[in-house]
């Protein structure tokens, strides 16, 4: 009997001694942690990892401790796919990602059906919120509004310069380069020449001889950094001055890395920077002291483990359904972006893209 007591009572506390472990919130991280595009799944990473510190350090989400699971996509649609189902199966109730637009797009599906919120800190493509799917979002804008920016400034500033659009065939890519060529188009600025790439190439000199021989003055590129800095480093090459003008697919320092000196000049549009954001200052500084930059979105993603947090204390539940509903509701968030309302589809009410110019290794608001 004595055998029987002692045996109920270690039971016991060892389920007492395991029960905060089980009190755990699986947040998930899903971005390009390896291949051409890991700079940005590292900046994915480093703000989730901040906002987790953080929260955890005020206790908890909803007094719970926040686990932070990391899955590397790649890059890959079909790798992203494949991240959302162990994201599922492993019990991940949220997901800060995915990073690229055509890996977000199919990876919200999957966690249509598993009940999963997922809020994309940098997929711009509006199709990511135009399927009427209820658990996705994004704390960054949409090609749309970003190519209407790129395009008025073409259009006031460089509309007799020959320009060039090119893309990278992805659906940020490509669908970046067409929404500027349809504000450019509509201002009456026509294009010199149109193409596409196959990113991951090292070789683009035959696209820029064509250059070249077109005398192109800027090269509008929608892609991402690696590709954009080849191109920049393959153009001064040949002797050309060629400006490139990008959007927020190279706000990596590593674009400098790629182009050389030769990126000086470089036009790009993105957000307004978060850095310098008052609401952003303590955080920033806690990057800072682990000697992290917390550029490009670092802190679009510590947004959206705020977005979350609030909206689970707001609602006291951790239940998918109540928090979409909240979020969808028009509430504002204070975030490290500063104030964020979301509408019905789950994009942000108030965004506004701004011009940068690369200089000296690194991008300024103009």
């Amino acid at each position: 009997m004595k055998k029987l007591l002692f045996a109920g009572m270690a039971l016991g506390a060892a389920m007492a001694l395991a029960a905060p472990a089980s009190a755990q919130v699986k947040v998930g991280v899903g971005g390009p942690i390896t291949g051409p595009n890991a700079t940005f799944g590292a900046q994915l990473k480093n703000g989730a990892d901040q906002w987790a510190t953080d929260i955890n350090a005020s206790g908890g989400l909803l007094g719970q401790k926040v686990e932070i699971l990391v899955g590397d996509d790649a890059s890959k649609p079909e790798q992203g796919v494949s991240v959302a189902n162990k994201f599922i199966a492993d019990g991940v109730k949220f997901v800060l990602g995915h990073f690229n637009s055509g890996v977000s797009i199919p990876a919200s599906e999957q966690y249509a059906e598993g009940n999963v919120i997922a809020i994309s800190p940098a997929s711009t493509n509006p199709k990511l919120t135009e399927r009427g799917l209820s658990n996705v979002f994004r704390t960054c804008g949409r090609d749309d509004q970003q190519g209407a920016v790129a395009g008025e400034y073409i259009i006031k500033n460089l509309k007799d310069k020959k320009i060039a659009i090119v893309h990278d065939k992805t659906p940020y890519g490509k669908g970046l380069a067409d929404e500027t060529q349809k504000a450019i188009n509509a201002g009456g600025v026509k294009e010199v020449i149109y193409e596409g790439i196959n990113p991951g190439e090292k070789d683009y000199s035959a696209l820029v001889s064509k250059l070249k021989a077109a005398n192109v003055d800027v090269l509008y590129y929608g892609g991402l950094h690696t590709e954009a800095g080849l191109l920049v480093r393959q153009m001064r090459d040949q002797g050309m001055k060629t400006v490139l003008f990008s959007g927020d697919g190279i706000t990596d320092k590593e674009f400098w890395t790629i182009a050389g000196p030769g990126a000086a000049g470089t036009l790009m549009t993105f957000g307004p920077d978060p850095r310098k954001n008052p609401a952003a200052a303590k955080v920033v500084e806690s990057f800072k002291a682990k000697g992290i930059d917390p550029e490009g979105y670092v802190l679009y993603t510590y947004a959206a483990g705020q977005v979350l947090q609030q909206a689970a204390e707001a609602t006291k539940s951790l239940d998918a359904k109540k928090i979409e509903d909240y979020i969808h509701s028009g509430k504002p968030f204070n975030t490290v972006l500063g104030t964020l309302t979301f509408d019905k589809k789950g994009d942000r009410t108030n965004l506004d893209y701004v011009m940068y110019v690369w200089k000296d290794g690194g991008y300024t608001e103009m």
